[in-house]
């Protein structure tokens, strides 16, 4: 390579070079501007800025600073930040703007920026700015719906980087238009995260499809200020004359997120109190209960003392329903098949019931049931399973007791008690019979707007059946039975 100074040739043919290059810049729509650092004193002006403008090429040239005097109010500050920026850094900046024509209408021009030579700071900047007017007034209406659009938009190509932003992103982010546009959109993602969102951006852009807000993500925004904050974001892949991008749709939710966290704490207050209500409730029935215990011990009549065991072994059944709710992390649900258990085991140790014996077999995982559920349930279970123990199996008789509750049909449930034991006497009629617990059956099973039945053979049973209430039932819920009847 020839490093001394030129031959008149060489000259000859770099001027020719520079001739052409303004030729082809003649006819192209692109205006070329360059200038001095600082005072912005006009270097160069390529001969479409009167064409494309209206303004002489002499007025850009005799003019400090002429470009900002044309530039749009509402896009200098920006303008001046890039100038900065590009004369600081001597990094190329893109972005859009607004210039006023000479008649006084308004162009949109994408314009990029960079430095001329390498000195830092930067001494001489050169602008190319292309008339987007058209192209501009053609998107007009997804412009409009941009702006007036309640959530932050930005609009990404496929290498990630911004191509559109609405004015809330501005506002969300704390960033201007200008700062935005050109750049990954990782940098509204704090840093710990952004390796993870590129390798999640480019799985979704080999896999473009549509994913609605939320989806169960929780997503962090970062701001200029370094301040982070909760979003939402939905995204839209779309095909244009710029290739593919996608729409992503950014909602701020600090404020929900703040109500969510003050319901919280409200619902963790009022399960406190509720588990101290249900604490104290078992406690006052444990104390009925012990009375109830401690008096009967002063009764020489047989039959009163009976009456006073059944009326502890009530009780206890109830308090056993506040005790499991006490000890549950759910207080709007109790399992039957753990909440009967304890209460079977209660019962088998009142009546001294050994339970190689008697073999108790349950049905009913996997079933809740509300307090005003349960507590009916469970004083149902007490009577039948109390008078099976006295009476179903004399002597040292041995035998198998089941306790059931399941679906029954369309919207309904079936608590079954049965027994192999020596059955019910012939002739009993149990809708006539007066006894306390057989009365006090039929009056819970009308409670729960169910029917009460029972089966002698091939085992006796006693089946009462009545609406599932249940929330994730309730779609299947059918007028209850009015008319409860029985089957002899």
């Amino acid at each position: 390579m020839n490093s001394g100074p030129l031959t008149t040739l060489e000259r000859l043919a770099a001027a020719a070079e520079v001739w052409r290059c303004q030729e082809v810049l003649q006819k192209l729509e692109v205006l070329v501007w360059e200038a001095q650092v600082g005072s912005l004193k006009t270097e160069y002006i390529s001969g479409r800025a009167e064409k494309m403008l209206g303004y002489p090429a002499d007025r850009w040239l005799t003019s400090p600073g002429f470009p900002l005097q044309i530039i749009h109010p509402s896009d200098l500050d920006s303008t001046r930040r890039l100038i900065e920026e590009v004369s600081r850094d001597g990094c190329d900046q893109n972005s859009e703007l607004r210039i006023r024509h000479a008649e006084g209408r308004e162009l949109w021009f994408q314009f990029r920026l960079y430095p001329v030579d390498s000195q830092r700071p930067v001494r001489i900047l050169r602008g190319l700015f292309v008339n987007i007017s058209e192209q501009r007034a053609a998107s007009a209406p997804f412009n409009v719906f941009l702006e007036s659009a309640p959530d932050a938009i930005v609009v990404v190509d496929a290498e990630g980087r911004m191509v559109k932003v609405n004015r809330l992103t501005e506002q969300m982010f704390g960033f201007d238009r200008a700062e935005l546009l050109g750049n990954e959109v990782e940098m509204l993602v704090p840093p710990r995260y952004r390796h993870s969102h590129v390798r999640h951006r480019e799985q979704y852009s080999a896999q473009p499809q549509t994913r609605p807000m939320g989806m169960g993500r929780s997503l962090t925004g970062l701001k200029k200020d370094g301040s982070e904050f909760p979003i939402e974001i939905s995204l839209s892949p779309f095909q244009n004359d710029q290739g593919s991008l996608v729409i992503s749709i950014i909602r701020d939710i600090t404020e929900r997120r703040r109500a969510e966290e003050l319901i919280q704490a409200s619902l963790r207050e009022k399960e406190v109190l509720l588990k101290e209500i249900h604490h104290r409730v078992k406690n006052n029935l444990q104390i009925t209960s012990s009375l109830l215990k401690l008096q009967s011990g002063y009764i020489q009549d047989a039959r009163a003392r009976e009456m006073f065991a059944d009326s502890q072994n009530r009780i206890r059944s109830m308090a056993l329903v506040h005790e499991k709710l006490y000890q549950s992390s759910d207080l709007s649900r109790i399992h039957f098949a753990d909440y009967i258990g304890s209460l079977a085991t209660l019962l088998f140790r009142t009546y001294g019931i050994d339970d190689q014996r008697i073999h108790l077999h349950f049905g009913g995982e996997g079933i809740h049931l509300s307090v005003e559920t349960a507590v009916p349930c469970g004083l149902i279970v007490n009577e039948l399973l109390s008078n099976c123990l006295k009476h179903a199996f004399p002597g040292d008789q041995a035998g198998e007791v089941w306790i059931q509750l399941a679906p029954h049909g369309e919207g309904l449930l079936q608590l079954t008690v049965a027994d192999d034991g020596v059955g019910l006497p012939e002739g009993l009629d149990l809708i006539q019979i007066d006894t306390l617990g057989l009365q006090l059956v039929r009056t819970l099973a009308q409670q729960l707007d169910g029917a009460f039945e029972a089966v002698r053979s091939p085992r006796t049973e006693f089946r009462i059946t009545f609406p599932d209430s249940r929330p994730e039932t309730r779609s299947t819920y059918h007028e209850p039975n009015k008319n409860p009847s029985r089957r002899g």
